[in-house]
């Protein structure tokens, strides 16, 4: 079970890395189309549990308890082997607890981020998986204080591809003039986190056009809100262009001077691809105060959390506005100091994201496959 884009992408490494080692097994769920590809039956469409936010979701909420009992019906009956629930925390924890009396062995993949926030909640996983597996070097510590075991597998991120662009190919391909300056826009894969940073980068390209001859502003998006984004950017004084294939971002990165980006994963891609940035995001007033009353870590963006420090800037909330963005932006593009320390920075972090030799995927295939063994005998 993934719940949004970014589990989708991470489950179908997973269900691939399965099925190179045990081509018998099949697999039945919720994912998306990347899950579909290596051979998972969707119960349901994953865009419907794709929500974030304490008060964005309370309109979704009976919708989500009819899917979470569908779910739940749908185990029940199948009887599976395994359970794997991917990320997305809100749905997957609760469909762990309330399948827990069916005897079924349960991996969570992706540790729920307590240690950022609501530490308190720890005291709420016992019992809920029998194997959880996290991306993040320091998350096993920080479980086994709270004396659950947690098995690090490496970061999904250094099996993206995101390394793999090309510049060239990229501004063929959009008729781009070779020394245009290109900056990468990602306003998130979630359709309630899109409308609140589309509308600050549309202000924010309208700044930087006066200001940087030729820019060329190229918005990343995934397929579940592309429509919405295309309708969104034909109103821009400054036409984006809109990118949502795999191999388009990845193409875009590397043409890349900065990239304006909200937080999570995609702060990891760019690192991973070398692109100079600055992290943005907003979300609903009440959301915001409520969660500066709980989180109890430093740092947002997953490389400055990484790091130990504020390698990337941090543009957030009230600070999401687009002329701070606009110059901040304008020093990344004018200033190769500040983009060539970032860059260094990516290096350590990137680092500290491997498990060796061994792909992400099939680590994680590896711990899965132990636990489905165990089980059988």
């Amino acid at each position: 079970m993934a719940g949004e884009a970014s589990g989708d992408v991470l489950g179908g490494r997973l269900l691939a890395a399965l099925r190179r080692r045990r081509p018998e097994l099949r697999f039945r769920g919720i994912g998306g189309a990347r899950m579909a590809e290596a051979g998972l039956d969707t119960l349901f469409p994953m865009r419907e549990l794709a929500v974030m936010g304490l008060v964005e979701i309370l309109p979704r909420i009976r919708s989500l308890s009819r899917r979470l009992d569908q779910a739940v019906a749908d185990i029940a009956g199948s009887r599976p082997d395994l359970v794997v629930t991917i990320d997305s925390p809100g749905f997957a924890l609760r469909l762990l607890k309330r399948i827990a009396g069916l005897g079924i062995p349960r991996v969570h993949y992706v540790a729920p981020q307590v240690w950022a926030w609501r530490e308190h909640r720890v005291r709420e996983f016992p019992g809920r998986w029998e194997r959880l597996l996290c991306l993040l070097p320091f998350e096993t510590a920080f479980f086994a204080r709270h004396g659950l075991d947690a098995r690090f597998v490496g970061h999904p991120v250094l099996q993206s591809g995101a390394d793999d662009g090309d510049a060239t190919r990229f501004r063929g391909r959009h008729r781009l003039d070779p020394e245009a300056p290109v900056l990468v826009l990602m306003p998130g894969s979630r359709r309630s986190e899109v409308p609140r940073l589309l509308p600050v980068f549309r202000r924010t390209v309208a700044l930087l056009a006066n200001r940087i001859p030729g820019l060329v502003p190229v918005v990343v998006v995934s397929p579940v809100v592309a429509q919405a984004v295309a309708r969104a950017v034909r109103r821009w004084p400054v036409q984006p262009l809109l990118v949502t294939g795999t191999d388009d971002k990845h193409d875009a990165f590397a043409a890349a001077g900065a990239a304006l980006t909200k937080s999570g994963t995609s702060t990891l891609e760019l690192a991973l691809a070398g692109v100079p940035m600055a992290v943005t995001y907003r979300v609903n007033p009440v959301t915001a105060a409520i969660a500066r009353r709980l989180i109890r870590v430093r740092h947002v963006a997953m490389v400055n959390l990484l790091a130990g420090r504020r390698l990337v800037p941090e543009l957030l909330q009230e600070d999401c506005r687009p002329e701070r963005l606009a110059r901040t932006v304008e020093r990344l593009l004018g200033d190769p100091a500040a983009a060539s320390a970032q860059r260094d920075g990516f290096r350590t972090v990137l680092d500290s994201l491997s498990v060796g030799r061994e792909a992400p995927a099939d680590a994680a295939a590896r711990e899965v496959l132990a636990l489905l063994d165990e089980a059988r005998r």
